[in-house]
């Protein structure tokens, strides 16, 4: 019996440790930006690093790291990106 409670124990810490390798990043429902989105910048993702959303039609803010510009949908996933670049950043 206690070896039961015991399995289920570690096997529910692992999976619980699993799901939060994955960022799973909600929107706020106020976020800052410009309102517009932005034309003619060229930058090196095609896909908001961060959120995974794609950026062609919804360009909202960018940023420089290692002289490139990535951008970005939101100001949020910018902010998300700027406290951990290297996590993010293309190899």
């Amino acid at each position: 019996m206690k070896s039961k409670i015991i399995l289920t124990a570690l096997l529910s810490i692992s999976l619980l440790s699993c799901a939060q390798e994955a960022p799973k990043v909600k929107h706020k429902k106020s976020m800052t930006t410009s309102g517009e989105n932005l034309k003619n910048v060229k930058v090196v993702n095609a896909e908001d690093p961060v959120c995974h959303m794609k950026t062609a039609e919804f360009l909202k803010d960018t940023t420089v790291y290692k002289n490139k510009t990535y951008g970005f949908c939101n100001t949020y996933c910018k902010d998300e990106f700027k406290k951990n670049p290297q996590k993010y950043a293309q190899k």
